[in-house]
């Protein structure tokens, strides 16, 4: 099938390159203004309790959860200054009332709390109009400017602000990352192919990738709601793949003309080798990353979407695109060469590749407990994972929203709307005797309940009711979780309603949230993975080898991110300040994404093992003359795909700078300790097992496996897959 379409992709070469310029230029239009659609955050459940709590509290007190805080400072002026005063007010009342829906400053609310301790600042809560995330940004964008009052230094923060400029930061970092990471690519892929020509063409099928999955976003957020954060992904995970698969179509299309294919054959041997193997991994990546729409969150949500479009737009345009491009080229694939032509492949049992093999092959247990150890020891931070929510601490000091963020936590008392709140829908109006008494009882027993500090009565407004209780500690702790629980287990007044919000309620939902669908992504991800892997490689035991290695290196990923990103270690080199904790949908993010691009590796490497032992039947010659023919082309992918990865990890936003650190390392860790050496000394120790598959199976296989080629050749003698 994939040699007829090669050949259809051929005759039809013009025509396809015409509609590729046409998609660049409509793709481009469109897609420019995805950054306009998309919403800041979107890490809690949009579901759970506590959110409904924040939509009551919004609804009957909007007074209590500010969507931005305000720091006004001056250095010489307290705030007892009549014209301190005076610069503030005038300028929160100048600001339009169709975009602010009010706000709280000092001078109304008289709340200590407000002032800070040198009493040289104050902070005000203002709210925005919207009923959502991205109406509130559209909102604050609009008075952004107008907030500063003359004379003082003015700080926004508090949660749209921070929002939106960790929204303006990703995409800095974004495009700044593109800009570093081009020119660096072009030359790795000068070094990989030895030509101007060739060199470019991966790069081509990456910009495809990023223009199309753009537009693909921006059409997505018109009907549900995408977390800036997506753009990370469909940056760099959309530039990356579309390298990997463009080296390796462009590497197998090199190879058939070498061999003596030329035109429409070359054409269609490529897309019936390397484009199956395309095909196979980016099915498997793609699936893995759909997992993620399980979860409730629109931050994973958001990344399913992104990843999915990078992907399989990455596969689209490597399959045709590209192909069609070759096509027209021909020989020109080779021009403008950098070094002078090898005078031949290496023959059957030559190489450094295939010596490389044979060398871990005999030292293969050696190898297996030596890189397994490893992996181990690298995991062992993971036992330790401490999760918190994400806030102002993801952003550089030098940001309002850090600076705020900071100013609270160090120059005021306290934070006056920090607290975990019961939002109670009573059964009638709450300023009735009968329902004062019973709301004056639930506040007590929940001031009563081990951990609180107090309860009181923080709003009444008709039949709805709000009870605030304190607590000591850090709102993102198992201690305040512990509470959240404990206030839930604790008797409603009669025919009320409770519903928990504030930070550790939203960080106690958001995990249970996390907790509840993760087994079923477990158990997706393995099931697609097996069923992929079955079809790919006709075997019963590679598809649970792959799936071992990779939970290997998974762990040892987490175990360094949690030793660098939560203890603090190599803060300083990598310019970052350590929270103690870890985002908990980060490590979901990582696992989706890591585990399929793993995925890839295996795939590459395993479909020319297996083309060899079709033709050889000998596991062992296999493993070393497949490894011969890939093994520089996947390291050197591997390293392309670090490229971007690690541009993306100087980001000064935390949460991407985690993502950049933790793929790189991944990516590495994959490609160099777990397929190359691990993965030889394992497939040694299988042997002729590891091709193995009962009859029936082997009969599904051969009749609808996506086989690495299905072309005989003049020396091709198939072996029986089932054979032991």
């Amino acid at each position: 099938m994939f040699e007829r379409f090669g050949r259809l992709l051929h005759r039809r070469r013009k025509p396809l390159l015409i509609l590729t310029v046409l998609f660049v230029v409509l793709s481009g239009a469109y897609g420019a203004g995805v950054f306009g659609s998309l919403t800041p955050l979107g890490f809690q459940d949009p579901g759970s309790d506590s959110v409904r709590a924040g939509h009551i509290a919004e609804k009957a007190f909007p007074q209590r959860t500010p969507d931005a805080v305000i720091v006004y400072r001056d250095k010489d002026r307290t705030v007892d200054d009549p014209s301190f005063q005076q610069a503030v007010v005038q300028q929160l009342e100048s600001l339009p009332k169709s975009e602010v829906t009010g706000y709280l400053d000092f001078w109304t609310t008289k709340m200590p709390a407000q002032v800070s301790h040198d009493r040289h600042a104050t902070y005000v809560a203002l709210n925005l109009h919207g009923s959502s995330e991205k109406a509130k940004e559209d909102a604050y964008e609009a008075v952004k400017d107008k907030i500063p009052a003359p004379g003082l230094q003015t700080l926004q923060g508090g949660t749209v602000p921070t929002g939106h400029q960790a929204s303006e930061k990703i995409e800095h970092d974004l495009r700044t990352a593109e800009i570093i990471s081009a020119p660096v690519l072009f030359l790795l892929l000068l070094v990989v192919f030895g030509g101007l020509t060739a060199a470019f063409l991966p790069l081509l099928v990456g910009v495809l990738s990023i223009l199309g999955s753009m537009a693909v976003l921006r059409t997505i957020a018109n009907i549900t709601d995408v977390s800036v954060f997506s753009m990370s992904l469909v940056t760099i995970l959309g530039l990356a793949v579309a390298i990997d698969y463009g080296l390796l179509i462009v590497s197998r299309y090199r190879e058939e003309l070498e061999a003596g294919y030329s035109g429409e054959e070359a054409i269609g041997r490529t897309l019936a080798t390397a484009g199956r193997t395309v095909m196979v991994s980016g099915t498997t990546v793609a699936a893995a990353l759909a997992g993620l729409t399980l979860f409730p969150s629109t931050f994973l949500k958001s990344m399913s979407y992104g990843g999915v479009a990078a992907v399989l737009l990455a596969v689209l345009f490597s399959l045709v695109a590209l192909p069609a491009l070759l096509a027209v080229m021909g020989p020109k694939v080779n021009a403008f060469p950098l070094r002078r032509k090898k005078a031949g492949r290496s023959a059957a049992g030559e190489g450094a590749w295939y010596r490389f093999g044979h060398g871990l092959m005999r030292r293969r247990w050696l190898v297996v407990v030596g890189a397994v150890g490893l992996l181990l020891t690298l995991a062992l931070p993971f036992s330790k994972i401490e999760f918190g929510s994400i806030n102002a601490q993801q952003l550089p000091s030098t940001s309002e929203g850090r600076q705020v963020f900071n100013a609270m936590e160090h120059d005021f008392d306290g934070d006056a709307v920090k607290s975990i709140d019961s939002l109670l829908v009573l059964k009638s109006d709450g300023t009735s005797k009968e329902q004062g008494a019973a709301l004056k009882a639930y506040a007590e027993r929940l001031g009563a309940t081990k951990g609180a500090t107090s309860a009181r009565i923080s709003g009444v407004e008709g039949t709805t009711a709000r009870v605030s209780v304190t607590y000591d500690g850090n709102p993102v702790s198992t201690h305040a979780r512990d509470l959240v629980n404990r206030l839930k287990d604790v008797p409603e007044p009669p025919g009320a309603r409770a519903y928990f919000g504030g930070e550790s309620a939203v960080y106690d939902d958001t995990l249970d949230a996390l907790g509840e669908t993760l087994p079923w992504m477990l158990l997706y991800i393995a099931v697609m993975t097996y069923l992929l892997l079955f079809l790919a490689f006709g075997s019963v035991l590679l598809p649970l080898k792959a799936i071992a290695m990779n939970m290997l290196s998974l762990t040892a990923t987490f175990g360094v991110l949690v030793w660098i990103f939560q203890d603090g270690h190599l803060h300083n080199l990598l310019g970052f300040d350590p929270t103690g904790n870890i985002e908990p949908n980060m490590p979901i993010m990582l696992f989706a994404l890591i585990f399929g691009l793993s995925m890839d590796y295996e795939v590459f490497l395993v479909s020319r093992m297996r083309e060899q032992y079709d033709k050889q039947g000998d596991s062992t010659e296999a493993v070393a003359t497949g490894l011969q023919s890939i093994g520089r082309l996947v390291v050197s992918a591997a390293l392309l795909m670090c490229v971007p990865l690690a541009a993306i990890g100087m980001s000064d936003v935390l949460t991407i700078k985690l993502f950049g650190v933790g793929m790189v390392f991944a990516v590495l860790t994959d490609v160099l300790v777990v397929r190359i050496l691990l993965g030889t000394a394992v497939m040694r120790l299988l042997g002729r097992a590891a091709w193995w598959a009962p009859a029936p199976l082997a009969r599904f296989y051969d009749r609808f496996g996506i086989k690495e080629t299905d072309m005989p050749t003049e020396t091709d003698e198939r072996v029986p897959v089932t054979a032991g």
